[in-house]
């Protein structure tokens, strides 16, 4: 493998695992929001401003896990030769392991998180 191509590759590791966590942090930032929105909603302004914000923070959560999965696929085919031998090489397997469950959970806790907020917001909407 080429020097630039292992460059690449490890970059896009990297922004993998940022997407995994702007994914999750969207989500909660978005929820926040919703929480405040109650108390806000009677100043049309602020209800308007909520849900420019709701629709700017989903297309970053959306951009995250199309991250997610576009950046996966590279990430998949050259793991042995990033993650695993290097894990391996220094005795981290367990580490790995637990890294990867972890991100896992991540991704599926935002993934839920945004799924339940989509159906408040449309509620919301319909008001």
């Amino acid at each position: 493998m080429s020097q630039g191509l292992g460059i690449i590759i490890l970059m896009n590791n990297y922004f993998h695992d940022v997407a995994t966590a702007m994914l999750l942090a969207s989500g909660f930032i978005m929820w926040i929001f919703l929480k405040q929105y109650d108390s806000v909603s009677k100043h049309t302004e602020t209800g308007e401003f909520f849900f420019k914000l709701y629709t700017s923070i989903t297309k970053l959560a959306k951009f995250s896990l199309a991250w997610i999965i576009i950046g996966g696929i590279p990430r998949t085919i050259y793991y042995t030769e990033f993650e695993w031998a290097n894990a391996a090489g220094k005795n981290q397997i367990p580490a790995l392991v637990v890294k990867h469950i972890l991100f896992f959970i991540l991704v599926g806790t935002g993934a839920h998180l945004w799924l339940k907020l989509n159906k408040r917001v449309k509620k919301l909407k319909h008001k």
